[in-house]
């Protein structure tokens, strides 16, 4: 059987970085580019060339790319020719080989926002995509709250679509602006675009997620015909997010009916890094990754409960839809006072350490990660920490240096231009091969900010380890995570610290104390000690 072609269209530069809080540099703008180039997907929208100085400044140094680049725009204003209007000649200086152009199909938003006659603005979009074909672009036509639209009016939105299709659009986009319509609805209307004379081979869908459906009414609108799906990487967009292609792009992929019936630019051997990708932009953000998000998440296929994990060791499939690898991703097996043997020996395996079934070692390693539960760690998230602690039980855990004393003082002062700051320092003393090794550090950025007492702990511990210092050079702390534990004078604090290295690997440690400073220290020291481990275990 001949699989269809769906056609992938990522809005991640334009209408993701509407995002609250979200905001592209040129040079980020590319590396995204190019990494969605690499993925497979089949457009990307660049941004809206003359909106803002970034945009502009992307497409006059976009990279190529085998995908085609879009800019994006809108429809000619009422009163000026499409020759005239220097919105629309903005958009078409960017050079690009499409152009996405926005215009308003609900009734209400065409006298209310514009001001103007539904029939005004429906040659105003006829005249803008034709104005497009005649200077050779593929033009692509993005419908304004087309869902309300059409609910409130369908003879006009319908109008509004099939000028836009009948003067060349090559795509006509149903956009649910709002995020409101439910996915039976956005069948529905699909449905009965296509039976109103537009093909669903040009007809493409465009959702938001302000009812947690955008993914599913994507799909609803693929069931009915619509072969262009829009949506962004790691749902990123205004209010509650666009349709996450992170989801949906497994989706086609891996599950049928669509795996069978579909085929998309994205190949399987792609689709491996599709995890990589999605924290890539996480980390260009300054985002902690979302641990539950389907498919890429680091939950997303971690099994707590020791039925489910004693499972999982005779059959993944039992407890899991897909093959993590399949997406890039990797099981997690977390370790917490509800973990049985089962958990524990397949924890262990994937650290490279093997224990028999019914080993003693077993009983002692669970005792002792119960014990410290109870005293306020948390071994669920800190895959690295509950390394360090089984090697250490079973007499596994190498003494790479041995920490003899610290230090940390913070002054808060008056700066030469009058101005209270603060400054943090920090004194280190480490035992390595017999000699002992003093540093100092400030936690000054570099724009003479303080970053606190953790931060000076962190430069000061990382300046000299002697034969060590290699090996953590390339590692830097990508999260840091503070939780009280129990209230009131007796107050104690987790930390949790997430650090990353030169070769992409995320870890996760643990440490307690009264003293938040003493808690994040012993969290830092898991850290560079599981570090040293495994990269010397790699090396050997």
């Amino acid at each position: 059987m001949t699989r269809e072609r769906l056609t992938l269209y990522d809005t991640t530069l334009r209408d993701g970085q509407q995002t609250q809080g979200v905001q592209f540099s040129t040079e980020e703008k590319r590396a995204i580019a190019e990494a969605l180039d690499a993925l497979g997907v089949d457009y990307i929208e660049g941004g809206w060339p003359g909106a803002n100085p970034t945009d502009s400044a992307f497409f006059e140094a976009a990279p190529k790319t085998r995908a085609t680049m879009t800019a994006f725009g809108m429809t000619k204003r009422a009163g000026i020719s499409a020759e005239n209007d220097d919105v629309l000649a903005a958009v078409l200086n960017a050079g690009t080989r499409a152009v996405c152009l926005v215009g308003k199909t609900h009734d209400f938003h065409v006298r209310a926002a514009l001001g103007i006659s539904e029939q005004e603005n429906t040659e105003n979009i006829a005249r803008s995509i034709a104005h497009l074909t005649s200077r050779g672009r593929e033009a692509l036509f993005d419908a304004e709250h087309f869902f309300d639209g059409y609910c409130a009016n369908p003879v006009y939105a319908l109008e509004a679509v099939k000028a836009a299709y009948e003067t060349g659009a090559r795509w006509v986009v149903l956009c649910d602006t709002n995020g409101g319509t439910l996915p039976a609805d956005i069948r529905r209307i699909t449905s009965d675009v296509i039976a109103a004379g537009i093909p669903g081979t040009h007809l493409g869908i465009h959702t938001h997620n302000d009812t947690e459906n955008a993914v599913a009414c994507t799909l609803a609108a693929v069931d009915a015909g619509a072969r262009q799906i829009q949506g962004t990487l790691n749902g990123l967009g205004e209010r509650c997010g666009n349709a996450n292609l992170t989801a949906l792009i497994p989706i086609l992929l891996l599950k049928e009916p669509y795996a069978s019936r579909f085929e998309i630019g994205v190949t399987r051997d792609a689709l491996k890094g599709l995890t990589r990708i999605s924290r890539m932009l996480d980390e260009i953000l300054n985002r902690v990754p979302f641990r539950q998000a389907a498919f890429v998440g680091s939950s997303a296929f971690a099994h707590k409960a020791g039925l489910h994990a004693s499972a999982i060791l005779k059959d993944p499939t039992t407890y899991e839809h897909i093959d993590p690898a399949d997406v890039g991703n990797s099981r997690i097996i977390p370790m917490s006072n509800q973990a049985g043997q089962s958990n524990l020996r397949k924890r262990l395996g994937d650290a490279g350490i093997t224990v028999k079934k019914g080993d003693p070692a077993l009983g002692l390693i669970l005792d002792r990660i119960k014990a410290r539960e109870a005293e306020g760690y948390s071994y669920d998230t800190a895959q690295a920490s509950f390394e360090l602690l089984a090697r250490d039980t079973l007499g596994q855990m190498p003494e790479f240096f041995e920490v003899k004393r610290y230090r940390v003082t913070v002054e808060r002062r008056k700066n030469k231009y009058d101005k209270m700051i603060s400054l943090s320092e920090a004194v280190v003393v480490v035992k390595i091969d017999g000699g002992k090794k003093l540093s100092v550090s400030e936690s000054m950025d570099e724009l003479g900010s303080d970053r606190g007492p953790v931060n000076a702990l962190a430069k000061a511990l990382a300046k000299d380890l002697g034969p060590y210092q290699e090996i953590i050079d390339d590692m830097r702390l990508v999260d840091f995570k503070v939780r009280i534990t129990q209230g009131g004078t007796e107050a104690i604090t987790r930390v949790i610290i997430d650090s990353e290295d030169g070769q992409g690997r995320r870890w996760s440690t643990v440490g307690v104390s009264p003293n938040i400073v003493d808690a994040s220290f012993e969290a830092l020291l898991d850290a560079i000690r599981w570090k040293i481990l495994r990269d010397r275990t790699n090396r050997s």
